[in-house]
Parts: C-alpha cells; sequence; structure tokens
C-alpha cells in the first residue's frame, strides 16, 4: 500500500513535517502529506519529549497518511516510562449504528501503560467489530462472515462477506444495535473528533476511500 501510494505520487516523497503551533505541553504538526510512519515518529517523538519536560502532553497531527499500527506508537511512550496514546481516522468502512451508509473508519485506538520488567499494559484496538481484511478471507474461503461482522446495503446485519463489501459495510464494535453496537460507534465518533475535527484534516465520509489513489488522504492522528 505504502509503496503504491508513492508510485501513484499521491505521497509526498520530498517534504517533511513541520510544526504550525505549538505551546509546551501541545503542537500541531502538518504532515505535509508524507508516508504515515514518518508522520507518526515525528509526533510521537515530539509527544514524548514534551511530556518528559512538562509532565503531560498533546499533538495532534494533520495532511498525514495510514501509520500502521497505532499501539506501536503508544508502546514508544511506554518504553520511556510514560503513558502512551494513539489515534487515527481512516477510509469510511463502518455503517454507524442506524444507518445503512458507511460514515466512519475502524478509526482505532492505543494506550500503553508502562509495567515492571516491560511488561506493559497495552491495548490496540478498532472501533470495528473485525477488519475488512478478515472479511475479504472470508469472502476468499467462500464461508460467512459471523454475527455482527457487518451489514449489506440496506443497513441490515448479514452473514454474506459479498454484500458487506458490495455496498454494505462494517458494523461498529458490539455489532447490532441490541448488543451495543452504538457503543463502538461512539468511540469512533470520539476518534474522528480528535483526528478529523481536532487535527482540521479530512473526516468521516469526506476520506477518500480505501486503497483509493484518486486524491490525497489527508488523515488526522492525535498522540
Amino acid at each position: 500500500m505504502y509503496v503504491h501510494d508513492v508510485e501513484s505520487e499521491v505521497t509526498a516523497v520530498d517534504a517533511n513535517p513541520t510544526i504550525v503551533k505549538e505551546t509546551p505541553a501541545t503542537a500541531f504538526v502538518d504532515a505535509q502529506n508524507v508516508l504515515g510512519p514518518v508522520a507518526g515518529m515525528f509526533c510521537i517523538e515530539k509527544a514524548i519529549k514534551k511530556a518528559q519536560d512538562v509532565g503531560v502532553s498533546w499533538v495532534v497531527c494533520t495532511a498525514s497518511n495510514h501509520y500502521g499500527i497505532a499501539g506501536w506508537y503508544a508502546i514508544e511512550a511506554a518504553n520511556k516510562g510514560l503513558i502512551g496514546m494513539s489515534f487515527t481516522n481512516t477510509s469510511p468502512l463502518q455503517v454507524p449504528t442506524r444507518s445503512r451508509q458507511v460514515a466512519l473508519g475502524t478509526n482505532p485506538i492505543a494506550v500503553a501503560a508502562p509495567g515492571r520488567n516491560g511488561d506493559h499494559f497495552v491495548l490496540d484496538m478498532a472501533t470495528t467489530t473485525a477488519a475488512v481484511g478478515k472479511v475479504e478471507l472470508n469472502l476468499r474461503k467462500e464461508i460467512p462472515i459471523p454475527s455482527g461482522w457487518g451489514v449489506d446495503s440496506s443497513g441490515n446485519e448479514t452473514y454474506n462477506p459479498k454484500a458487506v463489501l458490495d455496498g454494505g459495510g462494517l458494523s461498529p464494535l458490539g455489532g447490532t444495535e441490541a448488543s451495543s453496537g452504538y457503543k463502538g460507534y461512539g468511540l469512533a465518533a470520539m476518534v474522528e473528533i480528535f483526528c478529523g475535527i481536532l487535527a482540521g484534516s479530512a473526516y468521516g465520509p469526506h476520506i477518500r476511500r480505501w486503497l483509493a489513489t484518486d486524491d490525497v488522504a489527508n488523515l488526522g492522528q492525535s498522540f
């Protein structure tokens, strides 16, 4: 995916993240459309340094791209004796509760806290019940998906992976409304506020579609 973004020239290869505004505890970063892991590393290093200096920090990034594993950045902070957090918005794949169109991404949440002898607490989870890749695997294997993974184009729960991928979408963490899927929807919306609205990046249904290269991603991330 990263190689494809570079080859299609939809990601910048000759730029560097820049700090637009900062205080002793905060920073607003313009990633300049560089590869997501480059932007993420820049931001978490800045967040760690500020937290070490003043006790707490919050770094928000705009104009970024897919940054890989959310938990990796949180673990970087935990390795320095800090509680680390990492959030990103993503391409719209999730159909919110009582909806029938994708409007939010898998919007992961990652938190890591240091423990004794390197035995950290690490939470790294999507706000959908399953990843889109798992649905694709079931389609290739020609087997149904479990309950709560996705919905069809009418917003109804389905066990057919093809219906999820062709006009449907992923269910929020928790699945249907009856099994508290609205909690996953709420968590995804929270991440969207941190990474889309607060960062001034693209948000929700305005983010380019998954694996598309017709426009910049302009994702937002928070640390």
